[in-house]
């Protein structure tokens, strides 16, 4: 008989524990869980939910991967917030039925949610492509951008390896970086790095003759010297990349191109804050993101999104979620290793606290939350500005959350003076309101998909969606 991915699990994981040398009790005590219910876990009696998945395997230093085959946990979650629509009023598709489906027949369930976004595509007015060889609309390349870096939990061994051989060589060319990739990318590639007054909306230009590279300079000293990794990690990592991509399923049109640039900005982050100095000083210095960024000479966002790299095997950072919203809502960055469902077509949860942090900006706003399956979470989030230096320049405001379950939150030093055991502190949060079951949430935008409104003239509730039946 041969097992499948769901029967061996339980089997890893008790596997796992005692190479450990765990007993049942303090491993449970660890993931927040009862001893009977681990015991049933390890016995292939209870199904693994997706947050303790990641749990786990962030407590063992180990990809999820590892304990299990496929993405069935995020399938489910974007599955639920699309059959969340309006035009699935009707339908009585119950979660159970939902769930049947991305574990019995995933192909089948990725293609609704790909007709779900070809629908949501063609009600906004943007064409959708029907001949054979055009290109897929931005915005699905964008998704399938996001679903390829949760496929590979956003970590990518050969451009680790290529950025590592590339800072040795860049390390002998001068004391500091800044200096130091400037000589490389012309001792290497012939490229003088010249600062430039280039046209609105530039950041970084090759010249016709292919001898100069020009910076923008407006640009922040840490923005500058991330372009010009990134450019590095165009022409000397292109194999890596390419063969990445090759091996992705990636669609054809936008996405693989998209991909590129993805991967290169990814090298860029490798070079700069290079695996093994960077995953010591996030736990020397407990995740202190500014302080990593003064050591590093990295902004906030390039720390944040170097975090969520670090899933090597054998020496693993904390597992994360990150979120970038705009201050209208709109995620334009969302991948999550902590178990956290961040939504996909739609805005999240008000309650989350990267919305919040814009009322404090550039203030690190500090959450403990909960989901209403009782996963807790540990979460920051910070606002950032975007823009150059020149006088009255438009800015771009955007916010940051990232977060961790609740077990691996004293590890972060934002932890520090908290109660994490708190009902009191602790938020009730969802993924968005369609999905979402808290009846009494009074910053409700729309009723749960599957309530009706229960209305009586003689009562007038603080809201109208707390009470339906």
């Amino acid at each position: 008989m041969v097992e499948t991915a769901e029967s061996q699990v339980g089997g890893r994981i008790k596997r796992l524990r005692r190479q450990r040398h765990l007993n049942q009790a303090d491993l449970a005590q660890a993931l927040g869980i009862s001893s009977s219910y681990l015991n049933l876990i390890e016995h292939n009696r209870r199904k693994l939910t997706v947050p303790l998945l990641f749990s786990i395997a962030g407590y063992f230093g180990v990809e999820p991967g590892e304990l299990v085959d496929g993405d069935e946990g995020r399938l489910v979650g974007d599955l639920m917030e699309a059959f969340g629509d309006d035009i699935f009023a009707d339908s009585d598709v119950t979660n159970l039925e939902i769930r049947d489906l991305a574990q019995a027949n995933p192909a089948a369930a990725r293609a609704v949610l790909k007709l779900y976004d070809r629908y949501r595509l063609a009600t906004a007015g943007t064409p959708v492509p029907r001949n054979e060889g055009e290109s897929e609309p931005f915005h699905l390349a964008t998704d399938a951008i996001s679903d390829f870096l949760q496929a590979n939990t956003n970590h990518f061994p050969t451009l680790e390896d290529a950025a590592e051989r590339v800072r040795t060589d860049i390390d002998s060319a001068g004391d500091s970086f800044d200096a130091a990739i400037r000589a490389y990318l012309f001792n290497v590639f012939g490229l003088e790095v010249r600062l430039a007054s280039l046209p609105h909306g530039i950041a970084r230009q090759l010249d016709p003759a292919g001898r100069h590279l020009l910076v923008s300079d407006l640009l922040p000293p840490e923005t500058a010297n991330f372009l010009l990794a990134q450019h590095v990690g165009q022409v000397a990592a292109e194999a890596e990349s390419a063969e990445i991509i090759a091996r992705s399923d990636l669609p054809e049109g936008d996405a693989p191109m998209l991909a590129r640039n993805v991967l290169s900005a990814y090298f860029a982050a490798a070079l700069i804050m290079p695996y093994a100095p960077f995953l010591k000083a996030c736990r020397d210095y407990r995740y202190d993101i500014e302080r990593l960024g003064r050591r590093f000479g990295a902004s906030f966002e390039q720390v944040c999104h170097r975090m969520t790299t670090l899933q090597r095997k054998g020496a693993s950072g904390i597992p994360l979620h990150l979120v970038r919203t705009d201050i209208a809502g709109n995620i334009s960055k969302r991948f999550s290793l902590s178990g956290i469902h961040i939504p996909r077509h739609s805005g999240a949860c008000p309650r989350w606290n990267v919305y919040a942090a814009f009322l404090a900006p550039e203030r690190i706003n500090v959450q403990l939350s909960q989901m209403p399956d009782g996963q807790r979470y540990f979460c920051i989030a910070r606002t950032i500005t975007k823009g150059d230096y020149r006088y009255n320049a438009p800015r771009r405001y955007l916010s940051i959350g990232l977060g961790c379950a609740i077990h691996h939150a004293k590890e972060m030093i934002y932890s520090d003076g908290m109660d994490l055991t708190s009902d009191l502190q602790t938020v009730p949060i969802g993924v968005g309101c369609r999905i979402c079951p808290r009846l009494e949430c009074g910053q409700r935008a729309h009723p749960p998909a599957d309530h009706r409104f229960r209305l009586d003239d003689n009562i007038r509730p603080e809201s109208l969606y707390a009470r339906m039946s």
